[in-house]
């Protein structure tokens, strides 16, 4: 789930730039009135005379919210990974704790025999 969240949050992220590139500045709409530009005014755009901006305005604010509450799920789910981690961790020292205390060490046997094979040995020719 988390790398479909992260996938979806670069898509948004790459998709804001580009439409925040594509916009134009409050400055341009200044010398569009004087009928600076070229291009025979605003009402050639695609989305009308005032239509881009409305649209692209509504994109980007929608695109916004959506980038800032997948990067609040992304980082509740780190937290929530690192949370695990760190249980797991814990619990793993325990247990180990808890073998080391148990076990009591096993003492050397001096008579017992160097090295013993139980494997049957193949019959020589």
């Amino acid at each position: 789930m988390e790398a479909v969240l992260l996938a979806v949050h670069i898509v948004i992220a790459v998709t804001l730039i580009g439409l925040i590139l594509i916009q134009q500045g409050k400055g341009a709409d200044a010398g569009a009135a004087f009928g600076g530009g070229g291009g025979g005014g605003a009402s050639s755009t695609v989305f009308g005379s005032q239509g881009s901006g409305n649209f692209l305005t509504k994109t980007t604010a929608i695109l916004a919210t959506a980038f800032f509450i997948t990067s609040l799920f992304l980082s509740y789910l780190s937290g929530q990974v690192s949370a695990q981690k760190a249980e797991a961790i814990e619990v793993l020292n325990r247990v180990e704790q808890i073998q080391s205390e148990d076990k009591p060490a096993l003492p050397v046997n001096s008579n017992a025999p160097a090295e013993t094979t139980d494997k049957p040995t193949l019959p020589t020719e």
